[in-house]
């Protein structure tokens, strides 16, 4: 039985002034306070993993082979960057230290980057224009309910497989390994088969398992398999993508396996820190030329000829000294790409929305990035009430009943509307700035 929204609703504390938000902020900042968090262990190599992120000669010549049928329902269920970011994955160049600076000021608690001045965090509207998903719509929260049913890997690997001995041999543990059905759809496309529609469903499980789920070199899990294969009934998946990233960087800021769409993370980065337009455009930066905004630049409307204004950030010293200093000015609050897109917030505190996905339940709270959103709070917002990373029992009934709780959350985030107290004026939004600059930071070195 759905619950309303108002059972969610809390007495909030009215804004007082800059002062509380102040303390917010810097409580947030103490990092070094949370156990195992690698700020406090430099020394650690958490990135590249041990065999991870590595380069697949299978994936290109597979994609060249690909019928234009095929490639044509890749388009048509909103793959189109995903899979040229496929066909250009081996050409990435990935700036692991400029990643491994980021993740260290990961709160693994609100799910934000933690900056001097500011939280920011990659936010589901951005993440779907980026990579070109299908878009969310509020009002569409029924069809998320596919999650909850029990994953059937025979049904979804039945267009490649004969036998369950043939199912065994490409699974190990709870991992489908990504070589042997690009090997399928490389037979096929030789043979010129005409089952173009299976051929393209089973060519996105790899496009979309290297760029988006990619948890150990060249294999996926059985949860995400089965999210890749709703894609081509008309399911929206930012939410699981945004999750699974959200819960990678949780697990890298606590000292374990970093997983996720990195691709996603440097296109965030790249948009909001790294790239300015050059005012002379016949100069081409050669850092860019193999960064993921590359491939995606012009779906965005950027350009490739473009300056890099922290070019001579070199080392993961350099970059630490760098993203710990941050300025509000330094960070593009509203990138060109956003074209003015409405965030949506929840409107209540505590009332977190929760990502979905087949592995976890992930807690999400743009309204802590006020700045980030271009929308001044007047309340400063708790941490969530959930915690911020839950493992699912799938099939379980209390993962139903969290699944069901988890749709009240987006309809009453989506029946919502912007309150008028919400408002502020720009001389307030000037003062909690100002205020904010005036922090010592946290230790002395963020």
């Amino acid at each position: 039985m759905k619950r309303n929204y108002s059972a969610f609703a809390e007495d909030i504390p009215p804004y007082s002034s800059p002062k509380a938000a102040r303390e917010t902020h810097a409580d947030l900042k103490q990092l070094s306070a949370i156990p195992g968090h690698i700020y406090t262990r430099p020394e650690l190599q958490i990135l590249p993993g041990q065999r991870r992120f590595s380069k697949m000669p299978w994936l290109v010549p597979m994609l060249e082979l690909l019928p234009p049928s095929s490639i044509g329902h890749l388009k048509e269920w909103g793959l189109s960057t995903i899979f040229v970011l496929a066909k250009n994955y081996n050409k990435l160049v990935h700036v692991w230290e400029s990643v491994t600076a980021m993740v260290e000021l990961w709160h693994p608690q609100t799910n934000s980057f933690i900056f001097p001045e500011f939280e920011a965090t990659i936010l589901l509207e951005e993440l779907e224009i980026m990579l070109g998903l299908p878009r969310y719509q509020r009002g569409e929260e029924s069809t998320i309910f596919y999650t909850v049913e029990q994953i059937n890997s025979w049904s979804i690997l039945v267009y490649i497989t004969t036998k369950k001995n043939d199912l065994y041999s490409m699974t190990s543990g709870m991992h489908i390994h990504l070589l042997p059905i690009a090997q399928w759809i490389t037979s096929q496309c030789k043979r010129k088969t005409t089952n173009y529609t299976a051929i393209a469903k089973v060519a996105a499980i790899c496009i979309c398992g290297v760029i988006l789920f990619l948890e150990s070199d060249g294999a996926i899990s059985f949860g995400n398999l089965s999210i890749i294969d709703s894609i081509s009934e008309g399911m929206k998946i930012g939410q699981a993508v945004l999750g699974f990233l959200y819960a990678g960087l949780t697990s890298a800021a606590l000292g374990g396996p970093f997983y996720g769409s990195v691709v996603a993370l440097e296109l965030w980065m790249g948009m909001h820190i790294q790239f300015r337009a050059a005012e002379d455009l016949t100069m081409e930066c050669k850092t860019m030329l193999n960064h993921p905004l590359a491939y995606v630049g012009g779906r965005l409307h950027m350009s490739t000829r473009a300056w890099c204004k922290m070019a001579q950030v070199k080392g993961i010293q350099a970059w630490r000294k760098y993203l710990r200093s941050l300025t509000v000015a330094d960070f593009d609050m509203r990138p060109r790409f956003m074209h003015g897109r409405i965030i949506h917030l929840p409107q209540c505190t505590g009332l977190a929305l929760r990502l979905l996905g087949n592995g976890a339940l992930v807690s999400y709270n743009p309204d802590r990035c006020h700045l980030q959103c271009c929308v001044a709070r007047t309340v400063v917002p708790l941490l969530s009430h959930f915690p911020p990373i839950q493992e699912r029992k799938r099939g379980d009934a209390q993962d139903e009943r969290d699944m069901r709780s988890i749709v009240v959350h987006w309809e009453g985030c989506a029946m919502s509307a912007i309150q008028d107290e919400v408002e502020e004026d720009d001389d307030a939004t000037k003062e909690y700035v100002e205020a904010l600059k005036k922090l010592q930071p946290a230790g002395g070195n963020i």
